[in-house]
């Protein structure tokens, strides 16, 4: 296949390019305002972050002003890889060039030659350039020149988005003109901290302004609410003028108002014109850390410089408009508004035998949690009762000294554990008092800096409360498939990354919030993270939980973060913990904090990568299960309503259903039992930069069910997002590689690194497609791969993968036939790379992957996305 040259703009450059390179581009763009402020932005090099598309990251100090012989480092992304370019500037003449010259990984050169010259309406800008050498003088060259132009072309519109004409001062500008932008200065010295004496790196993360509203009367929408918290927080920065200066704008997103982008909306209000808006995902409590601990990292990487977050709910505004019949003016953004990032990620909170059996709200499911735990603890229902009533006891002590909280005052457990009119039994074993309060106006605000930016703000360092570490981790999505309902993985696993790089143990850690939005959320947190419930000199809440502090939808852990901070400033060699969850502790996110300078780099963990995850099915129905956990719903006249089980069968599935309420309020339903073994259905394993996932269901010929879906997907997924995985082996546990998938089973989709499958046995149907998604072949020389689809009235999945990997004629038998063919031909015609004896596959593909692993790893990532963006068949032709 060949591609037409696309036309070269008509607009000449201002100044001859210093070189014309093998595969060029000419592109050109008006940018509305004046060269000299065009020039100055552009020289200063950080903001290659703000517009070029590609760009990922700084290896190393983010550049500040270049000039002719300066030398930087840049991670980019290129065609989907990452790399490392290292630019030199060839020629900087102001107001009229800035002149790149870089070289990437094999050889690759880059030229980016911006000229600059006064025209109607503006600057015109014009990028000339192009790229050489390495693969892009062979048949991938036109590729990956489309590549790069086709970005180019999107970091020129970027550009022309830029606010520069608005007053302020130009870094690098000859005579202090204007700009609308503050941009990251030049990482040219240690700052020191006058307290400690201890030299900080400039770009340290350091939050220097917290603030929270409680508002009963307010008839505002959470955007405003949240402005009002923000004003808050840099009055309590010392510098009410600060919020204009933000070049980041965090959201966490709204459950009782949601807008397209309130970032957008509050930089408005607050007068910033922010580079960035990010906005969490729709659903999830650990969203206001996983937002901190991003933004953090952000700033240590020296993409951002002052950062406003902020969350708020109106929930209370909302409901009593709704009972009123009144309908809400509060702001609608035109079609299309968005943040210019979503962080994390939104999906199906339930599975089918859960909404089977209406176990599908966080009050369900978090009382079905309760009583397990009762269970695991073997307490009759009035020892569990005294245990969760005096622990909420505690939280109401603390929300009565918090002058945020939404219902503040002392609660007795006798006052918990006793129904009434504003008590009412809910979901057995909770009082409505034991639960989360949604109805609340609340919004908290942060303001997060470099220790660059707040020194140069004025910020008196008394004020600074720094992010030491965070980290994040999902546990098994579904509640009714793990391996345990009291426990939580995903929780040891954070507390062990951020203590483990901070350097800290848990008793070190004086000032805790766990999220409290129902109390066996605490109970589990606390056993995870080893910490005693009842310890009265460390209380588990510094706001006072959900239930009376308030902050319930997303923005819950905003308030811990902004009351952490006065605590901490209180006690300057104190640490704060704050965590938060989202769902039904599926997702969790924890920030430990200090007024003492870290002792390490800020680091935002992934605790999720490698850990691993025993699972259990789940069925709407089943036989000879015992009884393991249970709850009752209510009426609102305190009556019961339904009654929802899980019980475990014999051979270890869960069983969800629903019961006779009467029968499980009479006396006591739970019975000690022995628990039958979780399963396992994916394996993975870590050999150095090789990752060993293997399929684990021999006993039904690894047949690839929906639970075992599910664990493949995130295996694969964790490969992919880890970055000291580099190759991953696929496989199966004895003698069958797959012999099919489930027909819900989806299939894999793209994978951005190297896959090998090492296929013995029988590779058929479903399983055959799971060997067509790897990108290497290993297979035992008796193997079969086959798709019998056909012979059953279906149609066979991975039939685009086989027609690309095989000549037509044979992709057409298989596909047609149904039989199978062997290992040995499929090898003659290339689609299997190596055979071996049979039960030598696996051996062989570990070579192979090791092999692989030991080549530079953007090489290795370039190659294979260059081959597969081009195809077996296109090289062919073009070799």
């Amino acid at each position: 296949m060949r591609f037409r040259r696309r036309s070269v703009p008509e607009t000449l450059p201002v100044v001859v390019p210093p070189r014309r390179l093998s595969r060029p581009w000419a592109l050109s763009v008006t940018v509305p305002a004046t060269p000299e402020r065009v020039h100055a932005y552009l020289t200063h090099a950080a903001t290659m972050a703000d517009w070029m598309v590609m760009h990922t990251g700084w290896p190393a100090d983010p550049p500040g002003v270049v000039h002719g012989g300066s030398r930087f480092r840049q991670r980019v992304r290129l065609m989907g890889t990452p790399v490392e370019v290292r630019w030199t500037v060839r020629d900087a003449e102001r107001p009229r060039t800035l002149w790149l010259d870089g070289t990437g990984p094999m050889g690759i050169e880059v030229g980016v030659y911006l000229s600059l010259a006064a025209g109607e309406g503006g600057t015109v800008v014009r990028l000339d350039g192009g790229v050489q050498g390495g693969p892009t003088d062979g048949p991938l060259g036109a590729m990956v020149a489309r590549s790069l132009t086709d970005a180019l072309r999107t970091s020129l519109r970027r550009l022309t988005a830029v606010d520069l004409t608005a007053t302020g001062p130009v870094i690098g500008g000859p005579d202090d003109a204007a700009s609308g932008r503050v941009r990251p200065p030049e990482k040219s010295g240690k700052i020191r901290h006058e307290r400690t004496g201890i030299d900080l790196d400039p770009w340290t993360p350091v939050i220097v302004g917290a603030g929270q509203v409680s508002d009963r009367s307010s008839t505002d929408d959470p955007v405003t609410l949240a402005v009002r918290a923000l004003r808050e927080a840099a009055t309590d920065a010392g510098r009410p003028g600060l919020l204009p200066m933000a070049d980041t704008i965090g959201w966490v997103a709204s459950v009782s108002w949601q807008y397209l982008s309130a970032g957008a909306l509050i930089a408005e209000a607050v007068g910033a014109t922010p580079t960035h808006t990010v906005q969490t995902s729709l659903f999830g409590g650990d969203g206001p850390l996983r937002l901190l601990n991003d933004i953090a990292a952000a700033i240590t990487r020296g993409e951002t410089s002052i950062a406003l977050l902020a969350g708020a709910e109106s929930a209370a505004t909302a409901a009593a408009a709704d009972r009123a019949g009144h309908p809400l003016n509060w702001p609608r953004q035109p079609d299309g508004t968005a943040p210019t990032r979503i962080l994390g990620s939104d999906r199906e909170p339930n599975n089918t035998p859960e909404t089977d059996a209406g176990l599908v709200s966080p009050l369900h499911l978090y009382a079905l949690i309760e009583n397990a735990l009762r269970a695991r603890h073997g307490r009759t229902p009035q020892q569990h009762q005294a245990v969760i009533t005096e622990l909420w006891s505690r939280f109401a002590d603390v929300a009565a000294t918090n002058p945020y909280a939404w219902l503040p005052g002392p609660r007795t457990p006798a006052d918990l554990a006793t129904p009434g009119p504003v008590n009412r039994p809910v979901c057995h074993p909770y009082t409505k008092l034991l639960t989360a309060n949604l109805q609340v106006n609340q919004a908290s605000g942060l303001i997060v800096c470099s220790v660059r930016a707040a020194t140069e703000a004025g910020i008196p360092q008394d004020r600074w409360v720094f992010p030491h570490a965070g980290a994040h981790a999902s546990d098994a999505w579904f509640v009714t498939e793990r391996d345990d309902l009291t426990a939580s993985p995903a929780i040891g696993a954070i507390g062990r990354a951020i203590l483990a790089h901070t350097g800290t143990t848990i008793n070190d850690i004086r000032h805790i919030d766990l999220y409290a939005c129902f109390p066996s959320a605490v109970q589990i947190a606390a056993a995870e993270l080893g910490l005693p419930l009842d310890d009265p000199a460390r209380p588990l809440t510094v706001t006072g939980g959900l239930t009376f502090a308030g902050g319930p939808g997303n923005n819950y852990a905003g308030h811990s973060v902004a009351t952490l901070v006065s605590r901490l400033r209180a006690d300057p060699d104190g640490f704060g913990l704050a965590t938060a969850l989202g769902w039904y502790l599926t997702k969790h996110a924890a920030t430990i904090l200090s007024a003492h300078p870290p002792r390490a780099g800020f680091r935002d963990i992934d605790a999720g990568l490698r850990l691993p995850r025993a699972l259990r099915p789940a069925a709407s129905s089943g036989s000879g299960g015992t009884l393991e956990a249970y709850t009752v719903t209510y009426h609102r006249d305190g009556t019961p309503a339904t009654g929802i089980v899980t019980e475990l069968g014999p051979d270890g599935t869960r069983i969800v259903r629903t019961a006779d309420p009467a029968s499980l309020l009479d006396g006591d339903p739970l019975r000690p039992f022995p628990r039958p073994a979780a399963l396992t259905p994916v394996e993975v394993a870590w050999h150095g930069p090789v990752t060993v996932i293997r399929l684990n269901r021999p006993e039904a010929r690894n047949v690839v069910d929906p639970l075992t879906a599910r664990a493949l997907q995130r295996a694969i997924g964790d490969f992919e997002a880890d970055p000291d995985a580099r190759v991953a082996v696929l496989t199966g546990t004895g003698p069958t590689f797959c012999a099919g998938t489930d027909p819900e089973t989806a299939a894999l989709g793209p994978i951005g690194k190297p896959l090998i499958a090492a296929v013995e046995g029988v590779a058929v149907a479903g399983g055959f497609a799971l060997a067509l998604a790897a990108d290497l072949i290993v297979a035992a020389d008796d193997a079969l791969f086959g798709l019998p689809e056909v012979t059953e009235g279906l149609v066979a999945a991975g039939l685009t993968r086989l027609a690309r990997r095989l000549p037509r004629a044979v992709a057409l038998e298989l596909a047609l036939t149904g039989e199978p063919m062997p290992a040995r031909r499929l090898h003659d015609l290339g689609l299997v790379n190596r055979i071996t004896a049979p039960g030598k596959a696996y051996g062989q593909a570990i070579d192979l992957a090791v092999s692989i692993a030991a080549h530079p790893a953007a090489a290795v990532l370039l190659s294979q996305r260059a081959v597969a963006e081009c195809g077996g068949d296109d090289l062919r032709r073009k070799g």
